[in-house]
């Protein structure tokens, strides 16, 4: 029974890191798009 916890809980933890860093990633592409629409508003 403990290893199947252990288990669950190392799985759990990676599928929170891999979450992490996928939001991570989304929020830069995002930031990414906003520096485009402000140079085009800027005349860049």
């Amino acid at each position: 029974m403990k290893k199947i916890i252990s288990l669950m809980c190392v799985l759990a933890m990676g599928f929170t890191l891999t979450a992490c860093n996928t939001v991570h990633g989304f929020g830069k592409d995002v930031e990414r798009g906003g520096e485009k629409v402000q140079d085009a508003a800027n005349g860049n």
